[in-house]
């Protein structure tokens, strides 16, 4: 880097909030013209995105400084950028690179008896997808269809489970519930070039990365179809060639009928919910739904992809003679109960749980953890097991989940009087119990230390029903007090990350933007101590600007804002 840029331009002073404005903004125009079907002004915009300064700065940090997997080397070996390398690495992007194989990797499945292949860009290849990525979401956001819900900003798998309880809240339903086969590793890639549409400059780089070959055990091999799962376009591009489905079974099967004397009667249309390759079909009538399936494989068959038997099935939500009832979705259990007229004027409940196997996989997990920490201090263990079940106990916060943690509580309870018993064998059971257990008013017993620190359980998570997005609204759209507001309310996020949310006003103290779909949120301590955790100590910072505020201890003019400014300073 020449001496002239680098002393313009320091990594850790650039005003990321004005590189955030001017970006989103083109973003926003990108958004407005593909709604309008304005494609050649889309084109123009994306190739103005594309090759902007401000652009090649925020992707380069998104994928070097702000993505959890972003220590992960692919066949360069490289895995963390200095400030000044994604300086550099900013001021030579550009799509005109060749584009280099991807490094495979193995992961195991939730089932744990199977394994997904997983292709890691090297950080340069990652950045320019990044690049990509800018420019090409808006318009496709503006596009798909309102039911998908996978790998979408602004979007979570809590959306999908309330779109399905919507459609069948008021009339039980048959479902397809199916599963695509290998979708990632199978898609063809002239057909979603095809349906990508996108101009000569950009199809060039997306077709080099489809067909840059992948890396394993020293060994090249060619990568004829599919998207590499670990690069940041994969999950884009897969939405893109399954975009249609819904539109293909309402077109085949329409809302509307019509008789012998021209008047029209109302059918209802299948009501599909998709969360990347995994959808439901949704219908009263068990021939519609049959028909759907077969029509759903027939419309996979040019891209490559069929379902997969083993985990495709016809169910109903309430119960029929020919089927089972109630499926699981996502992690979820979903099923429709019988109950009297007092209970529901329907005549029936609808009910969302965590599924069996989910349920199955968590016990499992704190069996392990516990067995894992026997012989190490109490602290420890505490620690570890609050991590596994602060984060599932708030996945499933948003349905019918009461029963079920008192359920794994007491498996958990007894774990943690299995490795009571197995601590200091010179002490007898009475004062192995009095020295890693207390009793605490309206709690019972808990497994706590001396100094106060104990098992969060499963049951102290408060229950509260999410509010699934609105099908017409996007990130893109401008409404950042909308989106802003659902990070908040999301289940996934802690009781006290969403009460600074709330006292901030759904803005970042440093930079005063607020935070959207894709920000990493960290917790920041005023007075440096990690310890004094009062929320009058601690704000709500974007991780680099987090970084920036641990930065500039020698520069005052950069420490975080007060609250009073940040609500002066609003985004216009």
């Amino acid at each position: 880097m020449n001496q002239t840029f680098a002393s313009r331009y320091e990594w850790s002073t650039l005003n990321w909030r004005k590189i955030q404005i001017q970006v989103f903004k083109l973003q926003r125009r990108i958004y407005q013209a593909s709604r309008r079907n304005e494609k050649k002004h889309v084109h123009r915009l994306q190739r103005l995105l594309v090759r902007s300064w401000y652009a090649r700065l925020l992707a380069v940090r998104r994928v070097s400084q702000d993505n959890r997997g972003r220590r992960t080397a692919g066949i360069d070996g490289i895995a963390k950028l200095s400030p000044i390398q994604r300086l550099q690495l900013a001021l030579t992007l550009t799509l005109n690179e060749r584009a280099q194989a991807v490094r495979r990797i193995w992961i195991a499945k939730r089932n744990g008896s199977e394994h997904r292949p997983l292709g890691i860009p090297v950080m340069a290849d990652r950045a320019r997808q990044a690049l990509v990525k800018l420019g090409l979401e808006p318009e496709w956001e503006a596009k798909f269809e309102p039911n998908s819900y996978g790998f979408r900003p602004g979007r979570s798998v809590h959306d999908a489970i309330g779109a399905i309880f919507n459609a069948i809240a008021h009339q039980p339903k048959y479902v397809l519930d199916a599963d695509i086969a290998q979708c990632f590793d199978q898609i063809q890639h002239p057909v979603l070039l095809q349906k990508l549409k996108a101009p000569p400059w950009l199809e060039r780089p997306i077709r080099g990365w489809l067909n840059a070959g992948v890396w394993e055990r020293g060994q090249w091999y060619a990568n004829d179809a599919g998207t590499p799962q670990g690069g940041v376009l994969s999950p884009l591009l897969a939405n893109i060639a399954l975009h249609g489905l819904e539109q293909e079974l309402k077109a085949q099967f329409p809302a509307y009928s019509y008789t012998e004397a021209g008047k029209r009667h109302r059918v209802n249309s299948p009501h599909v919910v998709r969360y990347a390759d995994d959808f439901v079909v949704l219908h009263p009538d068990l021939t519609v739904v049959e028909a759907a399936q077969a029509a759903i494989a027939q419309w996979l068959t040019p891209l490559g992809l069929h379902l997969q038997p083993s985990k495709t099935r016809i169910v109903h939500t309430l119960g029929a003679a020919t089927v089972e009832t109630g499926f699981d979705f996502l992690g979820f259990h979903i099923r429709q109960y019988p109950v009297g007229r007092t209970q529901s004027p329907i005549g029936y409940k609808t009910l969302i749980k965590p599924s069996k196997a989910a349920i199955q996989r968590h016990r499992q997990q704190l069996r392990a953890l516990v067995r894992q920490y026997r012989g190490y201090s109490q602290t420890h263990l505490i620690h570890a097991l609050n991590r596994r079940i602060l984060g599932w106990s708030r996945y499933y916060s948003s349905v019918v989940s009461s029963q079920c943690f008192r359920a794994v509580d007491d498996y958990l309870y007894k774990l943690l009087m299995w490795w009571t018993r197995r601590q200091s064998s010179s002490l007898n059971s009475h004062t192995k119990v009095a020295r890693y257990w207390g009793v605490n008013r309206g709690q019972g017993w808990v497994f706590c230390t001396r100094e106060g620190l104990q098992v969060q359980a499963h049951r102290f998570t408060p229950i509260r029903r999410h509010v699934k997005v609105r099908a017409d609204r996007s990130p893109f759209d401008g409404n950042w007090l909308y989106w802003a507001s659902r990070r908040g309310v999301y289940p996934g996020v802690a009781p006290k990350l969403a009460n600074l949310l709330q006292r901030q006003a759904g803005q970042c103290a440093h930079c005063g933007l607020f935070f959207d779909w894709e920000s990493v949120i960290e917790i920041h301590h005023q007075d440096g101590n990690r310890h004094h955790n009062q929320l009058t100590n601690l704000l709500a910072l974007h991780r680099h600007c987090h970084d920036q505020t641990h930065g500039a201890a020698a520069h005052p003019k950069d420490v975080s804002m007060t609250r009073t400014h940040l609500l002066r300073s609003r985004v216009r």
